[in-house]
């Protein structure tokens, strides 16, 4: 089958937002007196989605009700703060320029609250990218391939057209299960050896890569 639609992570695949999601996961935590983390560590608990991230964490004997006040305090916050330093990687502009006029159809599928998806897609790629879509009640999250059948429709294509192009091993899990193929970039917030050893098969290490590889 040709490959018509190219549907993008957006978090460590199109946009760096590592800086902004650490800097709100901290305030979040120190404003409810929790202890705080290094960027690596709140890197390596990111791809899930906002409620495991922060269910990682925050301390294990939260309260349900203190959970959800926290995790509420995080979306407000983040939602306001998300574009302080985030930006898009080096070439990710003129590498959906080229997908576009070599006629695919472009989707974003995250595991971030679909606000905040959409929100970022608008601002750094307007008319560049058709669907974005985030985590939002009634589908399931990544790596359920339930977002990933959701885009497919909204771009007008069969799933079997579709590529899934990611950073981590979520996104190659989200590939395998709705049965089509996964590139895996380097350069966002998994290292090379760590894609091989989750079953990374096809890597990008530059963005022009995913033209070549398409």
């Amino acid at each position: 089958m040709v490959i018509k639609a190219v549907i993008f992570d957006m978090d460590g695949t199109l946009l760096n937002t590592l800086d902004d999601v650490v800097d709100a996961v901290n305030h979040s935590l120190n404003k409810f007196g929790f202890k705080e983390y290094s960027s690596d560590e709140i890197r390596n608990a990111v791809g899930n989605g906002v409620r495991i991230l922060m269910k990682r964490l925050a301390p294990e004997d939260i309260s349900d009700e203190v959970f959800e006040d926290f995790l509420a305090y995080f979306i407000e916050y983040y939602s306001k703060n998300m574009n302080n330093k985030t930006c898009p990687y080096d070439n990710i502009i003129p590498m959906l320029k080229k997908l576009r006029a070599d006629g695919y159809k472009i989707g974003i599928l995250s595991n971030k609250f679909d606000s905040a998806v959409k929100e970022l897609s608008d601002k750094y790629f307007l008319n560049l990218v058709d669907v974005a879509v985030g985590q939002k009640d009634g589908v399931e999250e990544k790596p359920a391939p339930d977002g990933i059948f959701e885009v497919a429709k909204a771009l007008g294509v069969e799933i079997d057209e579709c590529v899934y192009v990611g950073d981590s091993e979520v996104d190659i899990q989200t590939a395998n299960n709705a049965g089509i193929d996964c590139i895996s970039v380097t350069w966002g917030f998994k290292t090379v050896d760590f894609l091989y050893k989750n079953g990374a098969t096809r890597l990008a290490y530059i963005p022009e890569d995913i033209c070549e590889l398409l």
